[in-house]
Parts: structure tokens; sequence; C-alpha cells
């Protein structure tokens, strides 16, 4: 039996405070699995995922 492919996953770190944020942004990083500086989640790559992680880009570090 094959194996199905492993799904894409990228790894977010989260580098700067979510202080004087808008309470949107400090929300979508909690989705996200942060919270705290230099947190890290693997999460999978999905357009959901990509446009949270475009939501909060000045607080995160993307590693592919």
């Amino acid at each position: 039996m094959a194996k199905a492919p492993a799904a894409k996953t990228v790894t977010v770190t989260q580098y700067a405070s979510p202080q004087r944020r808008p309470a949107e942004q400090r929300a979508t990083l909690v989705g996200l699995g942060l919270n705290k500086i230099n947190r890290r989640s693997t999460l999978n790559d999905t357009p959901a995922v990509r446009g949270m992680i475009a939501k909060v880009a000045h607080l995160v570090r993307v590693v592919e």
C-alpha cells in the first residue's frame, strides 16, 4: 500500500509583541497558535493559513 503524500507545512515564529495592536491581529496570532515572542507553530500550508499570516506579517517570520 502506498503512502499518501505528506501535506505541505509552514512554520511560523512570532518575533514581535501584539501589544498596541488591534484586537483582530491579536486574535489572529492566537488562531495561529502563537501568543508570546519566540513561539513557533507548524501549520498545514493552506490558503486560510496564508491569509492569516498575511494579516500579521509584520509580527511573524515564516519558514517554508
